[in-house]
């Protein structure tokens, strides 16, 4: 049995449908019922658990021969990750009670780094999966292209592209979640023994300006990149409802100032094949 939790989601319905066409059998972790029917018309096993269910996890992993596990994304966390740490907690339970033959586990570019960020919470993950003794791939992508899905609408109607990275001539790792999607399905399907580490980015490193000029050859208009002053950012993101932006803000600074970076500057990295225009496209046509 091969065990996907977050299978309702952009990676994890890659996943899903890679093991499918694998002929593997899939056992799909889901959060609400209702949202299995798809995954069971295609011949998934659904198991129903949340994420931070020892119980209903345990059931959910039992009897795997390869789990892919992740954190759903939190970009307001408590200032001491406490929802993180419960729900870490939880997955490390359930694998130490079921033992799978191998385990895939989502993280990102920067986990590696121990200095206080929102990635905080990826260190921890990587942290406790280790300690389980289970051959385990850790999956860590470059910056996701579908971040920029929140872009498209100022794009379309100022010809806005506000970025947080800077400056905005500066390329930097980034993949889509299709690509990350596919490795993570090899990675289960592969019968490794020892722990790994998969630093994953795209056919080519882009910039904020490259990201601006996707957007207007997709939306047929003029869109230009500004830099967001980071003086702004603080009550900028407190204005749109955040309680704890410092995370946030942390881990944009540890992007821009190249803290976050692949090792040997990502010469041994995974390359997948979507590029920035095919990844804004797809976002363009979801809108």
């Amino acid at each position: 049995m091969y065990t996907v939790m977050g299978i309702t989601g952009r990676v994890g319905g890659v996943i899903g449908h890679d093991l499918l066409k694998a002929g593997v059998p899939l056992r799909a972790v889901v959060q609400d019922p209702v949202k299995s029917s798809r995954w069971a018309t295609l011949g998934g096993e659904i198991a129903v658990a949340e994420n931070g269910d020892v119980d209903a996890l345990t059931n959910a992993f039992r009897g795997s021969e390869a789990v892919f596990v992740m954190l759903p994304p939190n970009a307001d966390p408590e200032p001491d990750f406490s929802h993180a740490r419960h729900l870490i907690d939880a997955v490390r339970q359930a694998l130490a009670a079921t033992r799978p033959k191998r385990v895939v586990c989502l993280s990102s570019i920067g986990a590696d780094v121990e200095v206080p960020t929102l990635l905080t919470a990826l260190h921890m993950f990587e942290t406790a999966m280790v300690s389980l003794s289970l051959p385990v791939t850790f999956l860590r992508p470059a910056w996701l292209m579908e971040n920029f899905a929140w872009d498209i609408s100022p794009a379309r109607e100022r010809g806005e592209f506000p970025s947080y990275l800077a400056p905005v001539d500066r390329a930097i790792p980034m993949v889509s979640t299709n690509d990350v999607g596919h490795f993570a399905a090899r990675a289960m399907l592969e019968d490794f023994s020892d722990e790994r580490i998969w630093e994953i980015e795209g056919p080519e490193r882009y910039s904020p300006d490259d990201i601006a000029s996707a957007l207007a050859r997709t939306l047929v208009r003029d869109v230009s990149a500004e830099a967001v002053p980071r003086a702004g950012w603080d009550p900028l993101f407190r204005a749109q409802g955040m309680r704890n932006p410092l995370p946030r803000i942390q881990m944009l600074d540890a992007f821009n100032d190249g803290t976050f970076r692949f090792r040997d500057d990502g010469k041994h990295a995974l390359r997948g094949d979507v590029t920035l225009l095919d990844a804004i496209a797809a976002l363009v046509r979801e809108t």
